[in-house]
């Protein structure tokens, strides 16, 4: 067992776990967030996905061991957490869940996608969104409302919550 000092969406942890220990799992079982999914457990479903450092990764397949001491973890709970971020409005707007399983992916990937590329076109959103997987295949329903929340933050609108 080690102790690791963390930060997950701006608040400061500690935990005592096994080096190896996945960071989704400590996400889940000791830091206590939920909503961060475990989906196929070998990062090609995109149900695990985090920021870290403002990039997104796969939780399921990050060693805690491998999470610097500086590093920032932001889940789907830290984003929007004083208002809705735009892809959040936008999500429920366009209706974009059906089982909702994997939304949180998708919403960590479809909001870093609007970090970098603030005005996608359909082929950077399908690119970026590809390693999320949705088995109810709401895809067109995820692109409209990933551009209408570049729509919404473009305009000024909207400059949306989170971190």
């Amino acid at each position: 067992m080690a102790v690791y000092n963390l930060t997950v969406n701006n608040k400061k942890v500690k935990v005592d776990v096994e080096p190896d220990m996945p960071l989704l799992w400590v996400i889940r079982d000791f830091v206590g967030l939920k909503g961060t999914k475990f989906g196929c457990g070998m990062a090609m479903c995109g149900a695990c996905t985090v920021h870290l450092n403002g990039q997104p990764i796969r939780s399921c397949q990050t060693p805690i061991s491998s999470v610097t001491k500086n590093a920032k973890i932001t889940t789907i709970e830290g984003v929007g957490e004083v208002q809705l971020h735009a892809i959040q409005q936008a999500w429920i707007e366009e209706q974009v869940p059906q089982c909702g399983y994997c939304q949180s992916g998708q919403i960590m990937s479809a909001v870093a996608l609007l970090k970098t590329t603030p005005k996608p076109t359909d082929e950077e959103i399908d690119m970026a969104m590809s390693g999320n997987l949705c088995r109810c295949g709401t895809y067109d329903r995820i692109r409209k409302a990933i551009h209408k929340a570049s729509d919404s933050i473009n305009s000024g609108a909207r400059v949306g919550g989170g971190k």
